[in-house]
């Protein structure tokens, strides 16, 4: 039975809908409290023109929806099974089970026969067609919607239509898709509201934020994805609410917009800046908004960023849900590489987490995706436990895209070794790992509080937070610094 947990921290009201709730205490064993540190975030006062936006995804609901069984979680020893593997009574405990199986082993036979040593891409085709028959991403078990995603994106591969490298959205299909921009922040919204994917990613970075410019008067923060801005109306909030220290400093951000992706990027950008603008009016917060433009291959020029002496530096880079996937790696290379001639005084990272892989051809890190979307489905099946237009929305606006792609960059980059993580990645180059503060490692604690049991957070390092669901860690949080940087 799902409850409204209606919280008030520091003046600002925040609410989040959870399906098992979690009792937390405000005051945890190591003294944390919400209060001391929290940044909130005030969807409705950002929304602008929609008074009244959680209206909008309610509509969306069908008030008579079935629950559906939760299919047992496959990602379980998922290494035991081959495309002809024989399923065993143990295996075959429920129709749901012995299905969900099947779609593991045609999936894992499509992708050998696309790729493997005997490549037989008559043979992708027809397993491809059967799964079609089975499955579809609306309709059926958390495994059946799964698989159909995977199965669109090995029929773009096959297609030669699953990936442009060049960093466009493509979806396994081949087209290139444009989600109406009333679906986006639905979906936003719901899976900010019924999972801790956006808060974790957003709170944490802004912890370090605040924390980096406490006493400076005037902070540039240079944003790669910007989205809807909601990551900076919380840190707004959190800036303007502090008890103590010295006045709120004036607050520029820049967003990039993407040159080869047209007018509709740069609008977009240019319309979540006009919606900061208005709530940093709102709330007496000193903000200024700016747009910087990739070249058309998405490289990042950092002399076409305005800086001004005397501010203080933050570049942030969103790599995770619910921001897109279709960021070509050179581009977000360019733009790392980049940042660090500007000698900044904090760079924020979050991004998926991937599990090692003793085998980095194409088949190893395809089962390791879906071991890890597996992971996902299962977690928001904990927020999102009915079958209805709420959940098909997240799917389709951000997970199956974000599938799409991520199999189109492992069959692109297969034998090239282009499978570490961004913060191997910054270490590697010589960026400088800052620590993480207790309050920030406690913070992350007292929001996974507010939902599901099976969700963690992990102290990977000294300045890594990740965010895990039972046994899998899906997305990390990391600070770095240059190293030139007085930090």
């Amino acid at each position: 039975m799902a409850m409204v947990v209606d919280l008030d921290f520091s003046g600002y009201s925040y609410s989040t809908t959870t399906t098992t709730t979690t009792t937390t205490s405000t005051e945890g064993e190591q003294g944390c409290n919400w209060n001391d540190w929290s940044p909130v975030v005030d969807w409705e006062a950002l929304s602008g023109d929609q008074e009244d936006f959680h209206y909008l995804i309610d509509s969306m609901i069908d008030e008579n929806v079935e629950l559906h069984q939760v299919v047992r979680s496959v990602h379980e020893g998922y290494n035991s099974l081959s495309p002809d593997a024989t399923m065993t009574d143990d295996e075959t405990n429920s129709t749901e089970d012995s299905k969900g199986l099947r779609l593991i082993h045609l999936l894992m036979a499509a992708a050998e026969a696309l790729t493997g040593v005997n490549k037989c891409r008559e043979l992708a085709r027809v397993i491809l067609v059967r799964l079609k028959e089975l499955v579809s991403p609306i309709d059926g078990t958390n495994m059946e919607r799964l698989a159909a995603y995977f199965t669109e994106s090995l029929e773009g591969l096959l297609d030669g239509t699953g990936g442009s490298g060049g960093g466009k959205k493509i979806l396994g299909g081949g087209k290139e898709e444009h989600h109406h921009q009333t679906d986006v922040l639905a979906a936003f919204q719901l899976l900010q509201d019924m999972s801790p994917y956006v808060k974790f990613g957003h709170f944490t970075a802004n912890q370090a934020i605040i924390e980096a410019v406490a006493h400076d008067r005037r902070v540039h923060i240079v944003d790669y994805d910007i989205m809807e801005g909601i990551q900076w109306a919380s840190l707004m909030q959190a800036l303007v609410s502090r008890k103590d220290g010295p006045p709120t400093p004036h607050l520029r951000i820049t967003a990039l917009s993407r040159g080869g992706s047209g007018r509709r990027s740069f609008c977009t950008v240019q319309e979540t800046g006009r919606r900061l603008t208005a709530f940093a009016a709102s709330i007496g917060q000193p903000f200024s908004f700016h747009q910087c433009r990739l070249d058309a291959d998405e490289t990042f020029k950092p002399s076409s960023l305005k800086l001004v002496r005397g501010e203080a530096l933050v570049i942030n880079c969103m790599l995770h849900l619910p921001h897109f996937s279709y960021r070509a790696s050179d581009s977000i290379a360019s733009f790392l590489s980049g940042s660090k001639t500007l000698n900044p005084r904090l760079i924020t990272l979050v991004e998926e987490e991937m599990e090692p892989i003793v085998d980095n051809g194409f088949m190893g890190r395809f089962m390791d995706s879906l071991h890890h979307y597996s992971a996902v489905y299962d977690s928001l099946e904990a927020g999102f436990p009915m079958q209805g237009r709420c959940r098909t929305l997240v799917e389709q606006v951000f997970i199956g895209p974000r599938i799409s792609n991520s199999l189109a960059r492992i069959y692109q980059a297969c034998g090239e070794g282009d499978t570490c993580s961004w913060a191997t990645w910054l270490a590697a180059v010589g960026f400088r790992p800052m620590n993480l503060s207790f309050a920030n490692h406690c913070q992350a604690k007292l929001l996974l509080g507010l939902y599901n049991d099976g969700y963690r957070v992990e102290e990977l390092s000294n300045n890594k937070l990740v965010l895990g669901w039972k046994s899998r860690r899906l997305l990390s949080a990391s600070i770095w610094s240059s190293q030139d940087s007085d930090l």
